[in-house]
């Protein structure tokens, strides 16, 4: 059954066999609701194995890519909970980044506007970032008296952009704007802002066209060497890459390469 959310906008393109996901709050620069973040895990948990999707793409509608959880939907809510009930809510949150991670699909960020608190998590998450040069990007937390290490971000930002700049970020909560953050490598790709969603799918298809199965293979050792000792994680790629070499995509690059044409992946 194909994926329906009712709190933002899904498609999927069966001819190039990529999936978009749009935050659809543009009055509210796509502010996060109790509701958007559990569709978001739930969406997220399918296409790991959605037939057809072989990338994803995550935007915004309107000016902001995320700008974090909305004031009144959810921070004025979370003041009449209790110790279970925030810890409910925080687990939540930590349970999307979880289901980005592991999806096997390479998720492309296109950010075309703000990118701000949970917002800048999302984002992080993703496996690429193709941004419009209006996009500044803050991890708001510290500005809100709440740690800067929320959804994930202690973990994922200083993998992107190195310990130095991710404490920056993260125990000031200041904007850098999209130069900057190219410049430190939080962003991959800066562009105008009219051409980010083309560019985002120009990219998204180039993986989509790709050896899926290599793809899953390479995000999960991602995940998992960033903590392993350098022999463990010689023998964790050496097993994977020996599993790599039983599928049929390995097969189909040699053939292709004998016979002069482009691989048709499966």
């Amino acid at each position: 059954m194909p994926l329906a959310p009712k709190s933002f906008l899904y498609e999927s393109d069966s001819h190039t066999g990529v999936a978009t996901i749009m935050l659809n709050r543009p009055d509210r620069l796509n502010a996060l609701t109790f509701d958007v973040y559990r569709e978001l895990r739930d969406a997220f948990r399918a296409l790991d194995t959605e037939p057809g999707v072989r990338a994803v793409i995550i935007t915004g509608a309107g000016r902001a890519f995320c700008s974090g959880g909305d004031v009144e939907d959810i921070i004025g809510a979370l003041f009449e909970r209790d110790d279970a009930g925030l810890l409910a809510f925080t687990r939540l949150t930590c349970d999307l980044i979880l289901a980005m991670r592991q999806c096997r699909r390479p998720i492309v960020g296109a950010l075309n506007g703000t990118v701000a608190g949970a917002g800048a998590v999302i984002a992080a998450a993703c496996d690429v970032r193709v941004a419009a040069d209006s996009a500044r990007i803050a991890f708001l937390f510290t500005k809100v008296g709440l740690s800067g290490a929320d959804m994930g971000a202690a973990w994922l930002l200083p993998r992107l952009v190195g310990l130095g700049h991710a404490t920056e970020l993260l125990m000031t909560g200041d904007f850098i704007d999209a130069p900057t953050a190219l410049r430190i490598g939080l962003y991959n790709r800066v562009v105008a802002r009219a051409n980010v969603l083309e560019e985002a799918r120009r990219f998204a298809e180039q993986l989509a066209h790709g050896p899926s199965f290599a793809l899953g293979i390479t995000k999960e050792a991602l995940n998992r060497e960033a903590h392993m000792d350098l022999t463990t994680a010689l023998e964790a790629e050496a097993q994977a890459q020996a599993v790599c070499m039983r599928n049929p995509n390995f097969r189909e690059a040699y053939d292709a390469f004998k016979a002069k044409r482009q691989p048709k992946f499966v």
